[in-house]
């Protein structure tokens, strides 16, 4: 991992969060190519509580769920990208394909992903519940998708 990630100054966070009755959003992904569908999904997260928490696939992670051509940009990029973004208040790279370990450790009040899942197959939709957490899906801004723009251009 190029980015030392402080997981003591992560713990202090969630702690004062929680301590002063934050409702803490996260949502995840992979981020490659930032772009206006992301920034509005984020956006939309974080309207729905005080703070938004953003899991961050890892190089390795992208490369296993999308194929050795990705990611187009490594994680310190994605990572410092989310960062600049008014909505999102912590960003953390996570390893695994899925963020299961990350939602179980942060126990977010609402997990945030886009309509283009159904609702039950979002990663942890059964851990979430257990605390009484939701999961709700924001609608997606047309036309944008990662996909698209790495075809588009023949990266």
């Amino acid at each position: 991992m190029n980015i030392k990630q402080n997981m003591k100054t992560i713990d202090s966070k969630l702690h004062f969060w929680r301590q002063n009755s934050k409702k803490i959003i996260f949502s995840n992904g992979c981020f490659d190519l930032l772009h206006k569908g992301h920034i509005d999904l984020l956006a939309k997260a974080r309207s729905l509580g005080d703070v938004l928490v953003v899991g961050l696939n890892s190089d390795l992670s992208v490369k296993a769920l999308k194929g050795d051509k990705r990611p187009i940009q490594n994680q310190k990029v994605r990572f410092n990208n989310l960062l600049k973004l008014n909505s999102v208040d912590l960003v953390i790279i996570f390893e695994e394909e899925t963020p299961i370990g990350l939602i179980k450790k942060i126990q977010p009040n609402i997990v945030v992903k886009g309509q283009d899942y159904k609702i039950k197959h979002v990663v942890g939709y059964n851990t979430i519940k257990s605390w009484g957490g939701e999961v709700v899906l924001v609608p997606l801004t047309k036309g944008y998708s990662t996909t698209k723009v790495i075809k588009k251009n023949k990266l």
